[in-house]
């Protein structure tokens, strides 16, 4: 008889051996697909290696990869870390590129630093204000939050639309003859660049740095203020919170518009580090916010390990689209990845539960 049950307390030992052993678990599985589809696992796993981490601008491109999969994992983090499963890092990315372009094209012409504190800062509010819709809801109407944040996804992912290739907006270049014909964003303003900087062959775009300080605030928030302890609370026990004074509602709607400001903050990155235009097409095909959730997850909440997970699954997707041939298809990658996350997901199973094996003995009448 097979019987799982919550473990009331988690060793340590079990937080470092359980996903070593998930990773060898994945590496075996892909081991096996390689092999089955005619592949060399050891040349395959080398090329996958060097291809993310060793190659002639492989860490730039990883870094590149990683920086908005670090901003939408914050986002999951910071929310999840409270019991409040906001799914709509991806739409809130949207809203902070939409509003963090309006403003660098609105500031176009003024001082650099100007323009790109406020595309930080009205991208940070574009995913707030999104987020806080969801977050309302919950707190004054007990609406989940899972499906009201997950179907803004899908609103703002049409307006974004609409806004380049449905219309005339501020937005949309209309000027001249391939514009019309091929519509686009309009090329933000030089002012509006993000600066980068090059140590040793490595290009570090101002974003990551963003990004390692928001993981550092939300640290900070999170463990050393009583606004994080609040929140720890009502995260174990929201009857509890309440019992001892604290403003539930409140701390809901908070929580959910920093959860929502750092997706934003994310989305204005991808104007000004990479895209330099509001880019419709390149943002909802590349899905940051549901990797997003699972880079949270595979961190189990903790910003600084949502970093290096970003870092690593932005290595392992840039060494995807580098293989990508002929003699390696899109899907094979993604069978690889795949296996890699669903075994380190599900390795979390056995650090919150034991699994046990209890034999079931005979009864008397049973035995004769």
């Amino acid at each position: 008889m097979i019987r799982i049950e919550r473990r009331l307390e988690q060793p340590r030992w079990l937080t470092v051996v359980v996903p070593v052993v998930s990773v060898a678990v994945a590496f075996l599985l892909a081991t096996l697909v390689l092999l089955a589809t005619h592949h060399p696992p050891l040349h395959t796993f080398r090329r996958l290696f060097d291809a993310a981490f060793l190659d002639n601008g492989a860490l730039t491109e990883t870094l590149v990869s990683a920086t908005p999969l670090a901003f939408t994992g914050l986002c999951a983090a910071v929310a999840f870390r409270m019991n409040l499963f906001n799914i709509g890092g991806e739409g809130q990315l949207y809203a902070g590129a939409i509003t963090g372009a309006t403003i660098a094209l609105l500031l176009g012409g003024a001082p650099s630093a100007v323009v790109i504190v406020g595309m930080i800062a009205a991208g940070a509010a574009g995913g707030a204000v999104l987020a806080a819709i969801p977050g309302v809801l919950r707190a004054f109407f007990s609406t989940s939050e899972i499906i009201t944040s997950l179907m803004l996804n899908y609103v703002v992912a049409l307006i974004i639309d609409y806004l380049i290739f449905g219309s005339h907006s501020y937005l949309r270049d209309s000027s001249g003859f391939e514009a019309s014909v091929f519509p686009q964003g309009k090329t933000l303003p030089d002012e509006a660049t993000w600066p980068s900087w090059t140590i040793h062959g490595l290009v570090i775009p101002l974003g990551a740095l963003v990004a390692v300080a928001v993981a550092v605030v939300v640290w900070f928030l999170y463990k050393r203020t009583r606004f994080g302890f609040e929140v720890s609370v009502i995260g174990d026990s929201a009857r509890a919170g309440r019992y001892a004074g604290m403003r539930t509602r409140r701390k809901i709607v908070a929580v959910m518009c920093l959860s929502g400001a750092i997706a934003g903050i994310g989305g204005a990155s991808q104007d000004g580090d990479f895209r330099h235009q509001l880019d419709p097409r390149g943002l909802t095909q590349a899905n940051y916010g549901y990797a997003g959730i699972v880079v949270a997850a595979l961190a189990r909440y903790n910003p600084f390990a949502v970093l290096l997970v970003a870092f690593l699954l932005g290595g392992l997707q840039n060494a995807g689209y580098t293989l990508q041939g002929a003699d390696f298809p899109n899907g094979l990658v993604g069978v690889l990845q795949g296996l890699l996350l669903f075994c380190v997901l599900g390795g979390e199973l056995f650090i919150r539960y034991r699994v046990r094996i209890e034999r079931r003995h005979r009864t008397a009448a049973e035995t004769a």
